[in-house]
């Protein structure tokens, strides 16, 4: 009934110009924080390991910004889920999609779109420009599951598998032509990865992207949603196509792949998803963080 509620609340709110949508989530942010104990603690304990010489009042503040980013980021799904297709791309700015036509005339492609918050704004705006194939992890609330995929597909005919059905599917729809929008930096255990140095802690990581661009001969595209101060838009940056990669070393390339994303997070460290347990899965014989 919770759930229903606020995607009701959403919606009710989307109408609202953007920068009074940034004032709520804002606030709604700085109360999930002293709410949220657990995701806080997670959150700061993921800022602790990253920016261990950054002071801990800073690191504090840095915690709330990235509440308020993620809160943001919520209530503003409602604009991309309900508002025409106009509204959305009118607050939308985009940077180097040349790099992104170019790699599509020479092939398939692998869209690198780390988790910062606004990454469904990046999914939005490109559904609306032709389709693209994606994953997706099943949400434990069947109503929020479902509302989600209702507003990631709502525009075109877009693909979306979940991880547990692996990635066949998604090498068929590359192959068909599909760019793949692949979000790659999440702890899903090393499985179907190796550990990796992540802001120089070991981070298990998926090793998809080189394994994919070897079996479809894809070019890579970082694209880097960015939110704009003040509800003024979001920034969409298109990243120059990573050359000779991969170079077959899968340890090399998943390490390029980190250090290209842990570069990103210095950019603007407030906007990354730190509320996920990103060192949950450790080596053998090393102490948990979480």
């Amino acid at each position: 009934m919770m759930t229903r509620l606020v995607i009701f609340l959403i919606w009710l709110l989307h109408p609202l110009p953007l920068p009074l949508l940034a004032k709520l989530g804002n606030a709604f942010g700085l109360l999930l924080y002293w709410l949220a104990g657990e995701r806080r603690s997670v959150a700061t304990t993921n800022l602790r390991l990253c920016f261990p010489d950054l002071p801990e009042a800073q690191r504090a503040a840095l915690a709330k910004k990235n509440f308020q980013a993620f809160a943001r980021s919520f209530i503003e799904r409602g604009l991309l889920w309900w508002s025409p297709p106009q509204r959305i791309q009118s607050h939308v700015h985009v940077q180097g999609l040349e790099h992104y036509a170019a790699a599509q005339a020479q092939g398939a492609v692998i869209l690198l779109a780390p988790h910062f918050v606004a990454l469904d704004v990046g999914w939005s705006w490109l559904t609306q420009q032709g389709n693209l194939v994606s994953v997706y992890s099943n949400q434990k609330n069947r109503y929020f599951n479902e509302k989600l995929l209702a507003g990631r597909l709502r525009f075109g005919d877009s693909r979306l598998y979940s991880r547990q059905q692996g990635l066949r599917p998604i090498v068929r729809a590359m192959r068909a032509g599909l760019p793949f929008y692949y979000l790659p930096d999440q702890d899903l255990t090393v499985k179907d990865g190796i550990f990796a140095p992540f802001f120089g802690v070991q981070a298990a990581t998926l090793t998809a992207v080189p394994r994919l661009a070897e079996m479809t001969g894809a070019k890579i595209v970082p694209l880097i949603t960015r939110m704009l101060p003040d509800g003024s838009g979001y920034e969409l940056h298109f990243y120059p196509a990573w050359e000779n990669y991969p170079t077959g070393d899968l340890a090399a390339d998943t390490r390029h792949m980190n250090d290209f994303i842990e570069q990103r997070v210095r950019e603007m460290p407030e906007q990354y998803f730190w509320l996920h347990k990103r060192f949950k899965t450790r080596p053998e014989g090393e102490e948990k963080f979480y």
